[in-house]
């Protein structure tokens, strides 16, 4: 595939890899609207300039992951490929420009999506979704500390070892999972995980600021994701699989990250 512009929209919170330590999944589109997931990216150890944030163009070397049968699944050339940031979309005009790009093609019935996702011929893994109503969104405990053989495993390896020597240090596992509950445009509920990278960092703000209390911090992601964006926003997930359970689950997607302009009111006319 060579060299390829992508407008990244999705960065999922860090997960550990026993072949390749801390990895983030991306994943975004190319320049005719159609997805592309790039995975795997040791994000945090690339440099300042390489670290692209969302909803910036990036140019990168991509090959077809084959080992992944995901047909949207690319990778970078090398774990050393070098990411370019070319230029950014701003919110400008209720994310006119974004629109553009990101909601060529919608969903709004799930089962449909689903059934989509287990042809063969089709396969798909990466969509963007439209919820019909939002019931909740809510927190639930997980393991609080990462595998302790994976990461003495890793140690072992020296995958934790930085570019210069250094040691580098994994990022913290979230003590929670978050949720939303959902209906369709058929009615049919669903409840789904979000591992957007910005879900998490919200979190340990919020932690930091409510000095510790692990519930005040929950409710307040809860309150920027319910109160505001599933209330008040024209929300709209990107969702995608994993490749663990593409073909084994009965929904198996999770949102991998969200998209919220303002709700407009009146139809533009020109």
């Amino acid at each position: 595939m060579a060299l390829t512009k992508v407008l990244i929209t999705v960065k999922t919170y860090p997960t550990l890899s026993a072949k390749y330590d801390e990895l983030v999944c991306t994943a975004g589109f190319k320049e005719d609207s159609t997805w592309i997931r790039l995975y795997p990216v040791p994000f945090r150890k690339k440099s300042c300039n390489e670290q692209y944030k969302k909803y910036d163009w990036i140019e990168v070397d991509l090959v077809k992951n084959a080992g992944d049968f995901r047909p949207e699944s690319y990778r970078p050339h090398s774990l050393d490929t070098e990411i370019k940031v070319v230029g950014h979309i701003n919110t400008t005009n209720n994310w006119d420009e974004r629109k553009k790009i990101c909601l060529g093609k919608i969903y709004f019935n799930l089962t449909e999506l689903i059934t989509e996702a287990r042809k063969r011929d089709i396969c798909t893994s990466l969509a963007v979704f439209k919820p019909t109503e939002i019931v909740d969104f809510y927190a639930e405990p997980v393991e609080r500390n990462w595998d302790k053989d994976k990461l003495e495993k890793l140690n072992q390896l020296n995958l934790f070892e930085t570019a210069k020597g250094g040691k580098f240090k994994v990022v913290k596992k979230l003590p929670c999972k978050f949720k939303f509950h959902f209906k369709d445009n058929q009615g049919t509920e669903s409840r789904m995980m979000i591992e957007d990278w910005e879900t998490g960092q919200l979190y340990w703000k919020c932690l930091a600021r409510r000095e510790g209390d692990e519930q005040k911090a929950i409710a307040d992601v809860r309150k920027k994701y319910f109160d505001d964006f599933a209330k008040t926003k024209d929300l709209h997930f990107f969702l995608g699989t994993t490749q663990a359970h593409h073909q084994v689950s009965l929904n198996p997607f999770i949102i991998i990250g969200t998209f919220q302009p303002k709700i407009e009111l009146q139809t533009k006319l020109f």
